[in-house]
């Protein structure tokens, strides 16, 4: 694209509009410069309510897809890249998945973590080839991320999915954008202007982030990750989800430290079929069938053995 095309386009971006209220910023003091950033991000959590609509359409999207072997795959440069590689990356300890279930690409590869790629947003053929290296397939849902809503990188693998027969969804913070209007669903989260013009690793880095929390936390408790509000499927991995896994235990049945330690032991450090023993008083393996009968729902598998036992 020529430059002065790029830039008549750029010029209509809401996302790389000038804030009105910060034109001084470089004349203020760093309690007044706090202040304004922190005006400015009260108004994040505002937009994104406007989208809830769509988000929970994307969850239940999901969700059928983790039903039928699918995935959740999110794709983006720079900090939208780096937004979704970071969600994807917590999904395996916080609710005991397999690493490939949940997918965070970024342009550039994994080098784009930590260093600028120069280019690597521009090049529309890679976000092609990187849905195709993970073999992306009908089931799956692709999540396309980028506050302009116009990068390459994001347009080439959304057109890629499209073929496939993957749903779509587009992340962006401009209404109306190019990646909108190709995606089977839209999220627009309509943040404003930044604090300091198109650095959009601010507002619109915090609102992506929000609305990706929302979309793997909703679609894994709808999955039976949870337990009323505890992580019952976290990765015992190391001392502290050790610790926080004895502590849930305790706190749910009311049994002491050394009970269970018991039964996170009698269950390999299975969380839920700990619970679930503890529970109801079943053996492992009765309980492991307990719960493949509730499709790993801690609440209805505990319920359905409860009579069994009485009976």
């Amino acid at each position: 694209m020529a430059k002065s095309a790029l830039i008549a386009e750029l010029e209509g971006l809401v996302s790389e509009a000038r804030n009105p209220d910060t034109l001084q910023i470089d004349l203020m003091s760093t309690q007044q410069i706090l202040m304004a950033m922190n005006t400015e991000d009260r108004r994040v959590p505002e937009a994104v309510e406007q989208v809830l609509p769509q988000i929970a359409e994307a969850v239940d999207k999901t969700v059928e897809a983790f039903k039928a072997g699918g995935r959740l795959i999110y794709m983006g440069a720079g900090t939208s890249g780096r937004l979704g590689v970071l969600d994807a990356s917590e999904c395996p300890p916080t609710f005991g998945v397999p690493e490939g279930m949940v997918v965070g690409l970024i342009a550039g590869g994994d080098r784009a973590l930590r260093h600028p790629i120069e280019g690597a947003e521009d090049d529309r053929s890679e976000g092609r080839k990187d849905l195709e290296r993970v073999n992306l397939e009908a089931r799956d849902v692709v999540v396309g991320i980028a506050v302009s809503g116009r990068t390459p990188y994001v347009i080439g693998g959304l057109d890629y999915a499209r073929s496939v027969g993957a749903t779509t969804v587009a992340l962006s913070c401009n209404p109306g954008s190019a990646i909108a209007a190709m995606a089977d669903i839209a999220i627009s989260p309509v943040v404003g202007p930044e604090v300091l013009t198109g650095s959009t690793r601010l507002k619109s880095g915090t609102a992506q982030k929000l609305i990706l929390n929302m979309l793997t936390t909703a679609s894994m408790i709808r999955m039976g990750k949870s337990y009323e509000n505890l992580m019952v499927d976290l990765s015992v991995s190391n001392e502290k989800l050790a610790a926080r896994a004895t502590r849930i235990l305790v706190e749910v049945t009311g049994c002491s430290m050394d009970d269970a330690e018991r039964y996170l032991s009698e269950s390999r450090n299975n969380v839920k079929l700990a619970l679930l023993m503890a529970l109801t008083g079943l053996d492992r393996k009765s309980a492991e069938a307990a719960l493949g009968r509730a499709d790993g729902f801690l609440r209805r598998a505990a319920a359905e053995a409860r009579p069994t036992l009485a009976s």
